[in-house]
């Protein structure tokens, strides 16, 4: 189970690593699409966008439908929330880190006096 997870997450972090695919999603939060309709801001064929399509399907962040000879792609959210969770973690430990940098900082300015550091009061 801890393995097909981390497959999957290794899978959503390649398909995010593409800023073509990072911008089919963003157009498909607008509703389903279909493979040319993605294609249409890239100038691509319909091969190359397929190719994008399958990647995002692989990382299980969109599903294909089939209506006659169009596919029509849809956003599944899930794996992009599982994304999130695993970042957060991170968000967390820098959000900490820049905070201790703003607190440095202004005390190099004298905007704080040293006496009131780390003073929550």
């Amino acid at each position: 189970m801890v393995e097909l997870m981390a497959r999957q997450m290794d899978d959503v972090f390649q398909a995010l690593g593409s800023a073509t695919r990072r911008r089919m999603l963003h157009d498909l939060a607008g509703g389903p699409k279909s493979v040319g309709q993605l294609a249409e801001p890239f100038a691509m064929s319909l091969a190359a966008a397929s190719k994008h399509v399958k990647a995002l399907e692989k990382a299980g962040m969109i599903r294909r439908e089939v209506r006659g000879n169009t596919h029509f792609c849809h956003l599944d959210p899930g794996p992009l929330a599982s994304a999130h969770r695993w970042l957060s973690f991170y968000e967390s430990f820098w959000t900490g880190r820049l905070d201790e940098l703003e607190r440095l900082l202004r005390e190099e300015k004298g905007t704080i006096p040293a006496s009131q550091e780390g003073d929550d009061t």
